[in-house]
């Protein structure tokens, strides 16, 4: 059993994976839907207003954006910057033309190689043999 302090209010909880305790973690999450639902009324507000409405800070709403968790419509001025090519994107931390070419580059290193065929000699040289105990 893994006992942590929880990051947030300090006090100790069991360890699961998560830095914050569970009460905490659920106080995000209410505070996260908030945050959602003032976005989905009010899809022109700026993040900072969406931050001063909910009583949130600036990077807790960078980082449910970047985890893909909150998008802002396409109406709205808010934008984060592209990790890879700093194109302005609502939602990720990638833009669509970076997250192509990531797939492309990995769908092209995991193709695999056609083995080689194996000469008569060496596949005759390779074969199991067993020895009769009679």
């Amino acid at each position: 059993m893994d006992i942590r302090n929880c990051k947030n209010c300090g006090k100790m909880f069991n360890y699961i994976g998560k830095p914050i305790c569970p009460g905490c973690e659920k106080a995000l999450e209410d505070l996260f839907q908030q945050v959602k639902k003032y976005v989905k009324e009010h899809p022109e507000a700026s993040i900072t207003k969406v931050a001063e409405e909910n009583d949130v800070s600036i990077n807790q709403i960078k980082r449910w954006v970047r985890q893909e968790r909150l998008a802002f419509s396409d109406a709205s001025m808010v934008g984060l910057a592209c990790e890879n090519c700093g194109a302005m994107i609502k939602t990720g931390r990638f833009c669509d033309n970076c997250k192509a070419v990531m797939a492309n580059n990995l769908a092209s290193a995991i193709k695999k190689q056609p083995e080689p065929q194996m000469e008569s000699k060496q596949r005759e040289a390779a074969r199991m043999r067993f020895l009769d105990n009679k």
